[in-house]
């Protein structure tokens, strides 16, 4: 089966499997770095949609959760779904177009259960795009950090992915652990062609910590050896503790400390999303 979202807008899902590898992050700064950007004379639109039942971007975006489950991804993913997307605006007083789909823990974990019988599960999220377009020039997927049913459900609707980790170890290994549920997931259903890695996405660097500057040294090498085409290895995200202050008021760093360096840190991947686009 061919995918069928891919001829459509950019859909990235940010694909970890693995707990603080900085999912939520990217996914809140990579929507800020693509709204502020214009297409001709007009802002960029994004759409950020929470696939994670543990439900981090409301926080990072700072708007308060629904409290009904059709207000939610859960909803989106049930089969009474009739295109009202839930969507819920956020850093609109900046002038900026980011809009999310918030998750609620148990009626994702529900929906997901339930998605292992459905005869359309993996294409579930696909569906809906194609049914009910979305008008976003960028959807962002911020998934679980599982390899369950709802990273399958990105995988069957996403048309690239973004790969965060941690410069550790486990980490590391936990990657190619990744790219192999990747790849055999993607002949499994079917896609045609399989999204494309846009890049691996090095988190929570520390540049004097010798074992981060070992592996990100050898990142490169990995990437090419794991057949992954085009794919790069990023610049790193720096660690700061000024993600986690700005992450409690529901910003992104870029306003909540403007002259942080840690802000041009994304500008790299914010640059490639953009040319999908045709952005500047």
């Amino acid at each position: 089966m061919s995918n069928p979202s891919y001829y459509t807008q950019p859909r990235i899902a940010i694909v970890s499997n693995a707990g603080g590898s900085g999912k939520t992050t990217l996914a809140t700064h990579l929507a800020y770095e693509i709204a502020k950007r214009k297409i001709g004379s007009r802002p960029c639109s994004v759409a950020l949609i929470d696939l994670d039942p543990q439900g981090s971007l409301s926080l990072f975006c700072g708007i308060e959760k629904p409290s009904e489950p059709e207000a939610s991804t859960s909803g989106v993913l049930s089969d009474s779904f009739s295109g009202s997307w839930p969507l819920v605006s956020c850093w609109s007083e900046k002038q900026l177009k980011v809009d999310v789909c918030q998750s609620l823990q148990q009626p994702l974990l529900k929906r997901a259960d339930e998605l292992v019988s459905h005869p359309r599960g993996p294409y579930m999220l696909a569906d809906k795009f194609n049914d009910y377009p979305l008008p976003h020039d960028v959807v962002i997927l911020d998934c679980p950090a599982t390899l369950g049913r709802l990273n399958l459900v990105a995988l069957g609707a996403c048309t690239h992915v973004i790969i965060p980790i941690q410069l550790e170890p486990k980490s590391a290994s936990g990657a190619a652990e990744l790219l192999e549920f990747y790849f055999i997931e993607c002949r499994r259903l079917r896609l045609d062609p399989y999204p494309p890695v846009l890049g691996i996405v090095p988190n929570q660097y520390r540049a004097n910590q010798a074992i981060h500057k070992n592996i990100l040294e050898q990142l490169p090498g990995v990437i090419k050896n794991l057949n992954l085409g085009s794919a790069s290895c990023y610049p790193p995200i720096r660690f700061s503790y000024e993600f986690s202050n700005a992450s409690a008021l529901g910003l992104p760093l870029q306003l909540y400390r403007k002259n942080h360096p840690a802000c041009n840190d994304f500008a790299k991947i914010a640059v490639d999303v953009a040319k999908l686009i045709g952005a500047k």
